[in-house]
């Protein structure tokens, strides 16, 4: 069970590192297709949400012992 906690961890982390950057130098400069791009409107959270199954199924399941 700590292996998949562990897995679900790792995939939240992948999930919030997807979501990094889009940031700008300038502080004039605003970069709509940058922030609002696929990866992190759609492909982290859903890689999150992934997680956090992932990490709800290593709780609730039953050990083998």
């Amino acid at each position: 069970n700590y292996r998949m906690l562990i897995i679900g961890v790792l995939i939240v982390v992948i999930g919030y590192c997807l979501m990094i950057g889009g940031g700008s130098d300038d502080p004039t400069q605003f970069h709509a297709d940058e922030i609002f791009s696929f990866r992190r409107i759609t492909l982290a959270p859903i890689v999150i949400l992934t997680g956090f199954v992932v990490v709800l199924l290593g709780i609730m399941k039953k050990s083998k012992e």
